[in-house]
Parts: structure tokens; C-alpha cells; sequence
């Protein structure tokens, strides 16, 4: 059985112009870099990328198709991305400024590495829009002919394009120069995410099935 190297490159080039248009995934991730360090931020890339394995689990089994016509499911999917994304914000609002590390003493204990993964899944996996778009995205460039291991390889091709994605999202802005600058800017930091998170919320709230 020959590989389908044009339909797996046009789907991983969709994929990826998607991967980077800044979102919630993006604002997580750099908030974990700014705030946590590095290790955190990894694990966060390291959960949307699990994320990713989910959506395109439940779409090789069907189960989106039932999710994309479902106006409940939707709906219950929709507000409760959107419910916390304004938890996520309000998080971020009430935190206090970000700190740089005490010389010598390295990050905070790693204590929450779970909770870091959890916050990368949870975002990705909340997100209404994934589903429409993995529904549409292998609808239109995978031809139901393509055998299931070959989709199989597919889906971890592009979790793990998202995770080297944003692995040097986390490396670049856990680089002390660029963190040292977000460091100066205090509470503002605070405030820009949370208004980010905010109306990520709206626009997940506003989404409509299509």
C-alpha cells in the first residue's frame, strides 16, 4: 500500500496555517512561559498536543459528525469552553505580577506539572471551533478511501507538528531577554491576558455551528 504523501502534505499544511494563527492555545503558552518558566510551558504545549489526539480520535470514529450536527452537544461544548476561558481570565486578573526566579535558587518547586498539562488539554479540548475544523479539514482533503492506519498517522502527525509548534513558542519566550521584558511590565501583563482570555470567551460564545 503506497503512502499518500499529497493528501498527508496538503492536510498538514492546512493544519499548520491553523497552528500558528495566534488563539487561546497561543495565549496559554505564553502565559506559562512569562509566568512559570519553561517546564510549565512545555507541559501546556504537551496537552494541547494530547488534545489534538482526541479530536481526531472521536472524528476517525464518527462521533464529530454527530457533534457537528448536534445543535445540544454544540451548545454544551461552546459554554463551557467559553466558562473557562472567563475562568482563565479571571485567574490571570487576580494573580500577582509576574516575578522573575530568585538567582540561584532556579523555578518555583514542580509541583504542577499535571495542573500545566491539564491547563494545554483543557483549552484545546474546550474549543468548539477544533471540532468543526477537524470535521471539515478531513472531510474535505482525506478521501474516505484513505485506509484508518493511514488517518491514524495523520492525527499523530499533527499532534506532534502542534507540539513542536509550540515547544519553540515556549523556548523562545522563556529566553531571559524576552521574559525579562514581560517582567516589566508588572500587573499590565496580568491585565492584557485577562482581557485576551476574556474575549477569546466571547468569541467562543459567539461561535455558531455551520
Amino acid at each position: 500500500m503506497d503512502f499518500p504523501w499529497f493528501e498527508f502534505l496538503g492536510l498538514m499544511l492546512a493544519f499548520g496555517i491553523n497552528a500558528v494563527i495566534p488563539g487561546a492555545d497561543f495565549a496559554m503558552v505564553l502565559r506559562q512561559s512569562v509566568v512559570h518558566g519553561r517546564r510549565e510551558a512545555l507541559l501546556t504545549s504537551a496537552g494541547i498536543a494530547t488534545s489534538i489526539l482526541v479530536h481526531g480520535s472521536y472524528t476517525l470514529l464518527g462521533v464529530g459528525v454527530i457533534v457537528g450536527q448536534s445543535l445540544l452537544v454544540f451548545n454544551i461544548l461552546k459554554w463551557a469552553g467559553a466558562a473557562y476561558l472567563v475562568w482563565l481570565a479571571i485567574a490571570a486578573l487576580r494573580s500577582p505580577p509576574p516575578q522573575p526566579p530568585v538567582v540561584g535558587q532556579g523555578e518555583v518547586a514542580h509541583k504542577g506539572d499535571m495542573a500545566a498539562f491539564a491547563l494545554g488539554f483543557l483549552t484545546n479540548l474546550l474549543n468548539p471551533k477544533a471540532v468543526l475544523f477537524f470535521l471539515a479539514l478531513f472531510t474535505s482533503l482525506v478521501s474516505i478511501h484513505t485506509a484508518g492506519q493511514i488517518k491514524v498517522i495523520y492525527v499523530g502527525s499533527m499532534s506532534l507538528m502542534l507540539f513542536a509548534w509550540f515547544a519553540l513558542v515556549s523556548i523562545f519566550f522563556t529566553t531571559p531577554k524576552v521574559r525579562a521584558g514581560f517582567f516589566r511590565f508588572g500587573r499590565w501583563f496580568n491585565r492584557v491576558t485577562g482581557i485576551t482570555f476574556l474575549a477569546l470567551a466571547v468569541r467562543v460564545a459567539l461561535a455558531q455551528q455551520r
